[in-house]
């Protein structure tokens, strides 16, 4: 009579090696490479920051296929999906990724692979269109107001009329630098768009040597 120690045994060999075909192997990389192109189609196209990077798209391709490919070594050797499962464990990503939205793009990649290294052709393609058209839509939304960094240089003895000025608006005080008598501040403010004639009324105030407005990102580092 069998023990439960070799009934394990012979269950874990039993699901040791599962066959993957040649046509299985292409169309899951085929899949999951229509499914990275569509990830970079939508990045390409409604990418809304300061600079665009052909290679984090060419990434996201990338980690769509590559995820694809450990998920069908898992699922076709328990033994080697150990071994990987480790070796994965070791790896180390030190690029800094400054858009939260990037990240977003990168888990987008992930999730589509392993639904297709799972299997679920149908569903890894309906849910990454559905998820593209929902980013394109937030996209093209324009909100009335928006988020600017006003820097201002300006004589020590006119602090007061900048502060009047500003005060017409909501703002965040960032940073403040004062040398030799004269002072420079960034503020964060909201504004309407396109509402930005208030720039050359602080300009004209005998003193102010510069004003710069910039629209913020939300990347700020003190």
């Amino acid at each position: 009579m069998e023990n439960f120690s070799d009934i394990f045994k012979k269950g874990f060999l039993e699901l040791e090696i599962q066959s993957l075909t040649l046509s299985h192997i292409a169309l899951a990389l085929s899949i999951s490479l229509l499914c990275g192109l569509l990830i970079f189609v939508f990045y390409q196209t409604f990418y809304r920051g300061l600079v665009y990077s052909k290679s984090f798209n060419i990434l996201i391709v990338m980690t769509t296929m590559v995820t694809t490919f450990v998920i069908l070594t898992i699922s076709s050797n328990i033994i080697l999906s150990l071994g990987m499962v480790g070796a994965l464990s070791i790896v180390r990503f030190r690029a800094a990724i400054k858009d939260p939205l990037d990240v977003g793009f990168i888990f987008w990649g992930i999730a589509a692979g392993i639904a297709v290294g799972a299997g679920l052709y149908l569903f890894a393609i309906i849910t990454s269109v559905v998820i593209g058209l929902v980013f394109a839509i937030l996209s093209m939304v324009k909100f009335n107001t928006s988020t600017y960094l006003l820097i201002v240089e300006f004589d020590d003895n006119v602090t007061d009329e900048v502060i009047k000025a500003l005060n017409n608006f909501k703002y965040t005080l960032r940073n403040r630098t004062s040398s030799l008598g004269r002072s420079e501040i960034t503020v964060q403010i909201r504004i309407k768009q396109q509402n930005t004639a208030f720039v050359r009324s602080i300009s004209t105030i005998n003193g102010v040597g510069r004003s710069v407005l910039v629209q913020f990102d939300g990347d700020y580092t003190e």
